[in-house]
């Protein structure tokens, strides 16, 4: 079985040496001692969710800190293609769920979309609550994955906002799709962008899910004409809460990241 995860908060790890010690404390040692009641002798990954990760043993646990004995400080490469999801904000916790299993299936970003038909609004005090619950979605679906990359939040955008990002996209040698129920392009034969080599300046791929409601003929256009491409999903219309994540498997998949 893998090691669970735990997050060094805001902590670049990569100065940590192999065969040092690593004190996990704070939320993230509370949980280990705590919550899990890890033992001398278990193994726990830190990682930094910039790409870093030690591989550890637990050393010893005082109070609500946990000593870990590093083995080995591990750097897993930036991606050659940012695979970021456009969630249209759902009623319920549907959009939720959709960033929680995106995360979970390898995206990279996530950006809160405004749509025309989305029954939802963030505005003023309820828009930071609501993207403080996508951040917190997203760092546990990190640890439940076991991944050393934690994925951006982005902060909510309007139809337009998101046709300005399509264009950048686009203009920057990224690729856009919209996911629609009457495209006749499928998602298997829509492009993918050229991978950088070394992770640096590497390319995007924006990936746009409507609402429970779908996408209105206007905001396809306006997405279609800042250079996005409609392409359909497959034979059956997925709730939001399903489609992205499908997405970004097939995508991942596609990129070579499951292989």
């Amino acid at each position: 079985m893998s090691a669970p995860v735990f997050l060094a908060d805001g902590t670049s790890l990569t100065s940590v040496a192999s065969g040092s010690t690593y004190v996990l404390d704070g939320a993230e040692g509370r949980h280990a001692a705590v919550v899990q009641r890890k033992r001398v002798g278990e193994r726990v990954d830190v990682v930094d969710g910039a790409g870093t990760r030690l591989r550890c043993v637990v050393a010893g646990t005082e109070g609500s800190q946990v000593r870990l004995t590093v083995e080995e400080t591990v750097t897993e490469a930036a991606p050659g293609v940012v695979l970021t999801l456009v969630q249209a904000l759902a009623k319920g916790d549907r959009d939720e769920l959709a960033v929680e299993a995106a995360v979970e299936t390898g995206v990279d970003a996530v950006v809160p979309w405004q749509a025309e038909r989305s029954v939802v609004v963030w505005r003023g005090d309820r828009a930071a609550r609501s993207r403080a619950r996508w951040v917190a979605t997203v760092r546990s679906a990190v640890k439940q994955s076991r991944r050393a990359w934690v994925p951006a939040v982005g902060d909510a955008v309007t139809t337009p906002q998101l046709a300005a990002r399509v264009r950048d996209v686009v203009g920057a040698g990224g690729v856009a799709l919209v996911l629609h129920e009457e495209a006749t392009t499928p998602l298997a034969e829509a492009p993918t962008p050229e991978p950088a080599r070394d992770g640096a300046g590497a390319p995007e791929l924006l990936v746009v899910v409507g609402p429970e409601g779908g996408i209105s003929d206007g905001e396809v256009r306006a997405l279609t004409d800042a250079g996005a491409r409609a392409v359909r999903l497959g034979p059956h219309v997925l709730r939001t809460s399903t489609a992205g994540p499908v997405a970004v498997a097939l995508l991942s998949e596609r990129l070579g990241r499951w292989g």
